[in-house]
């Protein structure tokens, strides 16, 4: 199998209050130990940022400006990648702290359905919190949050099925858009150090 990972670090960080993919954590900044994890699991990297002739981190195999939504820079990350890939690891920036053994678990549990026709692995972690509905300010029930888990990072792909899917639409996430194409998901726990960081 032929795996690339897909950095996704081209966001402006609206919610966080600039590009937070540029921020330090402890030694090297959030997209270093992305890209880091990257290549140290997949056969090549495609690396989305602002503007790709800024670069200064460790070599990566394909550099390429972001676009104005997730969606489209995961497009234009994967119009980098050759068509011969197998496999393409979507990783973001917002959980640097994925482990390499969480990578080849996602990359893993993959391969292991390629014959079962999944078309994608996602890292997910219950809600410890309970839920409610809510309208303006009063809660009108709750929800039951049995069958309910969080999508976190990195994903793994056929390469194929997500280029088909992303050219059919846009969403939030990737594995929606595998959703709409009726593909198959499954799922692997992460670590509880994988956290996502917003703000």
């Amino acid at each position: 199998m032929n795996v690339w990972g897909l950095v996704l670090a081209g966001g402006s960080g609206t919610r966080f209050g600039g590009p937070k993919q540029f921020q330090m954590l402890g030694h090297q900044r959030l997209v270093d130990w992305s890209v880091e994890r990257a290549r140290a699991t997949c056969d090549a990297v495609a690396l989305v940022v602002p503007e790709p002739e800024a670069w200064d981190g460790e070599p990566v195999d394909a550099c390429v400006a972001g676009g104005g939504t997730h969606a489209a820079s995961t497009r234009n990350g994967l119009a980098a990648i050759p068509d011969d890939a197998d496999i393409v690891m979507i990783v973001t920036v917002s959980h640097p702290l994925a482990s390499e053994d969480l990578f080849a678990r996602v990359r893993d549990a993959l391969i292991a359905g390629w014959a079962d026709d999944v078309a994608s692995v996602a890292p997910v972690v219950g809600l410890p919190d309970a839920l409610k509905e809510v309208e303006g300010d009063a809660v009108t029930s709750s929800v039951d949050k049995t069958a309910l888990v969080a999508v976190q990072a990195p994903s793994a792909f056929r390469a194929r099925l997500l280029r088909e899917a992303t050219a059919q639409g846009s969403a939030p996430e990737e594995h929606e858009l595998i959703e709409a194409i009726c593909g198959r998901i499954l799922t692997v726990p992460v670590e509880d150090t994988n956290l996502h960081i917003t703000t």
